[in-house]
């Protein structure tokens, strides 16, 4: 299996954690995530990701100016964003304690 497809489910919840960590606008978000490892990841994953997001309400943007040039679109977290991502967390710890157990009992 790709890296891509499982990168998939979890890309939400990474992303939350790190707008919850400072407000970010996008193409510093994929910078940030590149230099986590994720070297496959561009703009046109993570944009419509922050789209969808911030139509949930899980994130919000607002437009500051950039000492670089034209303003930028600036994402942070909502309480509920907060909430999301409190749930991805129990979620993903559960899911890595039941794939651990059967890799570990198959020997791998």
């Amino acid at each position: 299996m790709k890296e891509t497809q499982l990168l998939k489910g979890v890309l939400e919840g990474c992303v939350l954690s790190i707008i919850k960590e400072q407000r970010i606008y996008g193409y510093e978000l994929v910078q940030m995530m590149r230099n986590y490892g994720f070297t496959t990841i561009v703009g046109g994953t993570i944009y419509p990701l922050m789209q969808k997001l911030e139509k949930q309400g899980l994130i919000k943007s607002t437009e500051l100016a950039s000492p670089d040039g034209p303003n930028r679109k600036y994402f942070f977290i909502t309480p509920e964003g907060e909430q999301q991502l409190e749930n991805f967390k129990e979620q993903w710890g559960s899911l890595i304690v039941k794939v651990n157990r059967i890799l570990e009992k198959n020997g791998e």
